[in-house]
């Protein structure tokens, strides 16, 4: 089978190694990729928001099955595109319906499914520009810390948490009326905040069935003891040593089967992977929030100890047999420190040489998965503020992540800085 996916980062390069050991697939593309993925198959140019150019290409390369990696071509909806196009509806899309990706397009839409289906989250109200007055006065009584959400897609960066009633309105006015967020601002939900741990669940569903993938925990804060600025992802954990057995039962009765199950009694198309961020307050788990696809840093953990033929999976998906299968996952730790440049999440420099990417692994055979990278000439140089993650396993975290520094360490670019303390507060 001939497989696109689409997208350019460190979730897509994990994506395109496990789906390049497939027995499956013959010939896999990534749309546009990075130095990374095109050694995992055939980089080709192409923007994942270009549909008609995507129809063209698939046509012409026989492709079987799209894998669709960023959310925003599903919030747009890539899946409605190739199911009502004649040519394309054979091709398997790996992705919701633009309907199933309002779980992320849409904070408000996702509320409102958990209060429907009984999902347990955290209270909130929401309010649009020509509510503002009314949405002032219920920040300046609501408890602290109070979190602001834009309801829309907003690249990570759309959450807020406030410390003081004066901080909250200020942010919520710059949100409404000062296009902060822009269009995904236009409406914003206000949040209980609730105190807890978080991790994230992942599961693939054929809209009936349902496996959960290996759980993982990410850090998004820039610096070491989670201090400074959040980040799109600076490590993960996998397995999560507090999602016990019995922890992530009450994740499948409370928050997994309903969430599944009020898709398709809502006859919401969705054929794909479903992020639940999930916050341990107590003994019970909570959803901070749906994303429609795979997380990032967490895939380039998942995927690693995924030991299911990951195509298998989606062909069950096309299937709806899912329930004839189980995941299997290596019970060792796996851990991914990222490597950024110099000033993220500020600004930062791109086009900067990097060496010391063909080194022999270390003990726990780690892997560099590339995310900000492009090929120049001979060279491979950084064209992100995350550039690379490094994932190794073994059998304690410390150890692992002790693997992927001693990678790093001889990794280099101007400005490379990683956190040397992923899975801290487990070591």
């Amino acid at each position: 089978m001939h497989i696109l996916l689409l997208g350019s980062g460190g979730r897509e390069h994990a994506l395109a190694w496990k789906l390049a050991q497939s027995s499956h697939c013959t010939r896999l593309f990534i749309a546009p990729g990075n130095a990374g993925t095109s050694r995992c198959g055939q980089n080709v140019d192409l923007n994942p928001l270009d549909f008609e150019g995507l129809k063209t290409f698939c046509t012409r390369e026989d492709i079987g099955m799209v894998v669709v990696g960023p959310e925003e071509p599903l919030v747009r909806g890539i899946a409605d595109f190739f199911a009502a196009d004649p040519v394309l509806k054979k091709i398997l899309v790996i992705g919701p319906s633009a309907s199933g990706a309002r779980l992320e397009g849409s904070k408000a839409f996702s509320k409102k499914f958990m209060a429907r289906h009984s999902i347990p989250t955290a209270t909130y109200r929401e309010f649009s520009a020509a509510e503002l007055a009314e949405g002032i006065g219920y920040l300046q009584q609501h408890s602290l810390p109070v979190v602001l959400k834009a309801d829309g897609l907003a690249a990570g960066k759309g959450v807020i948490i406030c410390q003081s009633p004066i901080e909250a309105v200020a942010e919520f006015e710059l949100m409404l009326q000062g296009n902060k967020f822009g269009e995904a601002g236009n409406k914003v939900v206000v949040e209980e905040f609730l105190t807890g741990i978080e991790l994230s669940v992942f599961v693939l569903t054929d809209g009936r069935h349902f496996l959960t993938l290996p759980e993982a925990k990410d850090y998004k804060r820039i610096g070491e003891g989670d201090t400074g600025p959040n980040t799109g992802g600076m490590g993960a954990v996998s397995p999560v040593p507090f999602a016990d057995a019995a922890f992530m039962k009450k994740v499948t009765d409370r928050i997994i089967i309903p969430t599944v199950k009020g898709l398709e009694a809502e006859d919401i198309d969705y054929k794909g992977f479903i992020f639940i961020g999930v916050i341990k307050v107590g003994d019970d788990p909570y959803v901070i929030e749906y994303n429609c696809r795979m997380g990032d840093p967490e895939t380039e953990v998942v995927m690693p100890r995924l030991k299911n033929d990951l195509v298998e999976l989606f062909l069950a998906v096309r299937d709806q047999t899912l329930d004839k299968l189980q995941i299997v996952s290596d019970d060792r730790i796996a851990c991914t420190v990222v490597a950024v440049s110099g000033g993220y999440p500020g600004a930062y420099e791109k086009g900067l040489p990097i060496t010391g990417l063909d080194q022999p692994p270390a003990r726990s055979g780690s892997i560099v998965f590339h995310a900000g990278t492009r090929t120049e000439g001979d060279s491979i140089v950084t064209n992100g503020g995350r550039v690379l993650c490094v994932t190794s396993f073994a059998e304690t975290v410390y150890e692992a992540v002790d693997d992927s520094r001693e990678v790093l360490e001889k990794i280099y670019y101007e400005g490379i800085y990683y956190r040397r303390d992923i899975g801290y507060e487990f070591l």
